[in-house]
């Protein structure tokens, strides 16, 4: 980063400038004496600086004033194979550091026993030992008081904890081994102080699933039970609740943390068993998260809270492979919407949601496009991404107007990363919290104009790393150039006119982190479950029970946490998608077997099978026939109906036909949804015409012959005998009365009646081969489908 802190500050004022070149040119004139009295190839130049390791455990105070007494302890280890003999451990003092590189430069030749730092305070401070054996530590403890150490004028420090000794092969005095650190010095009240704002991170893992249980709170299932680890005494997250209470800090919270641990509080969440079934979540987990709980509502309570997008979503991913797919800016959106209600329902605070939050604060044009596009109008950045470019002298402050009313807040590469790495041992631990210190220190003295400086750290700290974020902003607090500022004020403050405020492009992000980022076909799966939940969501009567925890859990498919984790990111989406999958499955039409139509026309029934717990609607059964000319429904090639089911009950829905032919006719039936779309899968079936024959046709038309034969003959014989009966007559017009009983030729009055219809349904009294199967058609009914029949399980 070129920033001014790799240059003496130019607009300091003249008695402070002269008081830190005074002072380092008397504390680094002994060193130059005793290097003049040194021979040519001094043999403590040759010492391996791997002989003796040093390690300093503690340093307090941290940063001392006048009158204090300075307590350095740690242990010293013999590496070598030779016992180190006349051994002592003592105190140097260096000159002061001018510059922030002149700390890194230490920092990074921290135990390099080649080069001195300065005069050894000597005398009674130090702790001496008879011998060392190969590989044995040994503990050191020195008191000294600050007036001892002649500091001079304010400023950083080097400060070291050397072990100076003999060996056998070596048998002279010399540095074996050193340890070096900075000690802050700032004895009294700063001219200007710098605003320091810190932001405390509370993030997690995913931990829940989109499944919930059928009962009327719908139970969540988490993945695991690693939440509970974080939240038991001594876990990660208790530490940072614990030790974010006493610091003025800004907490940075996922909602989706607190919605996982909230739903743990009521002890009704489940863990994934054998052979796909779930088992209850331990009941003394409910106890621990309603604690946490309680104590996060404590520790936030007067202080500011921003909440990030639900679930933390990768902003860089999805700019830079997620904005091609359709609707994954929607997602980002949605995520930002429920996070303040989520903290507010939660935490009954009211959180900001005006901060995005890049990883690592690395930021390019299309990142701050889809920052910004959800309604955040911050992005929190990081000085070694929105590097500087103007020469500036100093570190400026945080805020920086990059135009569209956007405001990227620069957060302090060095003071943000000071953290990192495995803070697990005391020493590595003083080691960073003196190098927090030092820079701190350094940025307040470069100039004498006021800034406000932002550290934003790892999103997910360790328990060390925590703890040693705690003890170095402690110590920042009781210092005398630091005052603590939130967030928010750091935003609003008048930003320096001669900051940068060009975003680098595309082409600066860093390609670590690219490597990282959730792949374009992870979007495009997101985007098909998306389609999915919305095709189901519109059968429901219920619809939050299902749209809530999958719209939850498509955000969390995108979360900045899957970065390094790529195969649990793919089996979680997979995950997502099979479990909608599986839901929308149980509403389904059941299959059918060949069907024989009896008749020329009947009913055929169709189920739809819901196995849900809720009633289902707003979808319409399509049976269609593909040879309409054969086999009609409803009078055409297709007949539609609409369907309501009762959770966890079947319906058969009926359908009129009529057959024209004999014949084996495929016929389809399908789910739709009201708005046309396609819902499940289709089933076909064969309806096989069995009763329009040929010989059927012959009987019927053998049947209409015989009738017109009957009637002719019928006519004739009426005829012949009204010949007869005039003849009888004759000229007297005597005759027989023709409607006398006995008479067998006597003609009726009445026409054949037209048989009777029958109640029976058509086709019943026809007779059947004994080959043939039962037909499993009903005649053609206009009763109204029943309501659903419970289905068996």
């Amino acid at each position: 980063m070129a920033e001014a802190a790799d240059f003496q500050a130019s607009s300091a004022s003249p008695a402070r400038r002269w008081l830190r070149r005074t002072g380092a040119l008397l504390a680094g004139a002994p060193l130059l004496a005793g290097l003049l009295q040194l021979p040519a190839a001094a043999p403590a130049q040759a010492a391996s600086s791997d002989t003796v390791s040093v390690a300093l455990d503690s340093l307090a105070p941290n940063a001392p004033t006048d009158g204090d007494t300075l307590t350095v302890s740690g242990t010293v280890t013999n590496n070598g194979k030779q016992a180190v003999t006349q051994a002592h451990v003592g105190l140097e003092v260096g000159p002061s550091l001018t510059t922030r590189s002149a700390i890194d430069n230490v920092t990074r030749r921290s135990d390099d026993v080649q080069s001195g730092i300065g005069t050894e305070v000597g005398g009674k401070y130090v702790q001496k030992f008879t011998s060392l054996a190969p590989g044995v530590a040994e503990h050191f403890s020195i008191s000294v008081p600050v007036d001892k150490l002649d500091l001079g004028a304010d400023g950083v420090y080097e400060f070291g904890v050397s072990l100076s000794g003999q060996t056998s092969a070596q048998p002279w005095d010399q540095v074996l081994g050193i340890q070096r650190t900075f000690l802050p010095w700032q004895p009294s009240d700063a001219d200007t102080k710098t605003k320091t704002t810190f932001l405390w991170p509370l993030l997690s893992t995913v931990h829940m699933t989109a499944k919930t249980g059928a009962g009327e709170l719908q139970t969540p299932v988490f993945l695991n039970d690693d939440l509970a680890k974080e939240l038991a005494p001594g876990g990660r997250l208790t530490q940072m609740v614990d030790l974010g209470k006493d610091l003025d800090v800004t907490w940075v919270i996922d909602p989706d943390l607190l919605a996982s641990v909230d739903a743990m509080a009521t002890g009704n969440y489940r863990l994934p068993g054998d052979n796909d079934t779930t088992t209850p979540g331990p009941k003394d987990h409910q106890a621990v998260a309603k604690q946490w709980l309680a104590d996060l509502q404590d520790a936030v309570a007067g202080k500011e809270v921003v909440a990030l997008p639900f679930a933390d979503p990768d902003l860089a991913s999805l700019a830079h492979n997620g904005t091609s797919v359709t609707g994954s800016l929607s997602h980002l959106k949605d995520a930002t919407d429920v996070a303040a209600t989520t903290v507010k329902t939660v935490l009954h605070v009211t959180p900001s949601t005006d901060f995005a939050w890049p990883v690592e604060g690395a930021v390019d044009p299309a990142i701050m496009k889809v920052a910004t596009s959800a309604g955040a109008d911050r992005v929190i950045a990081r000085s070694d991404s929105l590097q500087e470019t103007t020469g500036l002298p100093y570190t400026p402050s945080a805020a920086r107007p990059v135009g569209g009313g956007t405001t990227a807040v620069v957060a302090d590469a060095r003071l943000s990363t000071a953290f990192e790495g495995d803070l697990t041992k005391a020493n590595s631990t003083t080691l960073a919290v003196q190098a927090f210190l030092a820079q701190s220190l350094e940025v307040n003295e470069q100039t004498d104009k006021q800034r406000s400086i932002v550290v934003a750290p790892q999103r997910m700290p360790t328990a060390s790393q925590a703890q040693a974020m705690a003890a170095a902003l402690k110590a920042l607090e009781g210092a005398n150039w630091s005052q603590s500022q939130n967030l928010s004020a750091a935003a609003k403050d008048k930003p320096d006119p001669d900051a940068t405020t060009q975003i680098p492009s595309t082409q600066f992000y860093p390609s670590s982190l690219r490597k990282q980022e959730l792949p374009a076909s992870a979007f495009g799966q997101i985007a098909r479950t998306e389609d999915k939940l919305d095709n189901f969501q519109v059968i429901l009567t219920d619809r939050s029970r299902v749209v809530t925890p999958f719209g939850r859990a498509i955000n969390r498919e995108m979360s900045t946490s899957w970065r390094g984790r790529s195969g649990d990111a793919d089996s979680y989406r997979d995950g997502v998608e099979s479990w909608l999958d599986d839901l929308a499955a149980q509403v389904k039409l059941i299959q059918k077997s060949e069907t024989k139509l009896s008749g020329r026309s009947a009913t055929i029934p169709v189920t739809v099978q819901n196995n849900l717990v809720q009633p289902v609607g707003h979808l319409v059964l399509r049976l269609t026939s593909s040879n309409p000319t054969r086999l009609k429904i409803g009078g055409k090639a297709y007949s539609e109906q609409p369907v309501e089911v009762s959770g966890g009950h079947s319906q058969s829905v009926k359908f009129a036909t009529s057959a024209n032919a004999n014949g084996r006719v495929t016929v389809v039936a399908q789910l739709y949804t009201e708005d046309g779309q396609q819902y499940g899968d289709a089933v076909s079936f064969d309806v096989k015409v069995t009763e329009v024959t040929p010989t059927v046709m012959l009987v019927i038309g053998g049947g209409v012959l015989l009738l017109v034969l009957a009637g002719f003959r019928m006519y004739t014989q009426r005829k012949r005998a009204a010949a007869r009966q005039a003849e009888d007559d004759g000229p007297d017009g005597a005759g027989q009365d023709t409607d006398a009983p006995g008479n067998p030729d006597a003609p009726s009055d009445r026409l054949p009646q037209e048989p009777e219809e029958s109640d029976s349904p058509a086709g019943a009294d026809d007779p059947q081969q004994p080959s043939d199967p039962a037909p499993d058609t009903a005649p053609e009914s206009t009763d109204p489908s029943g309501t659903g029949e419970r289905v068996d399980r």
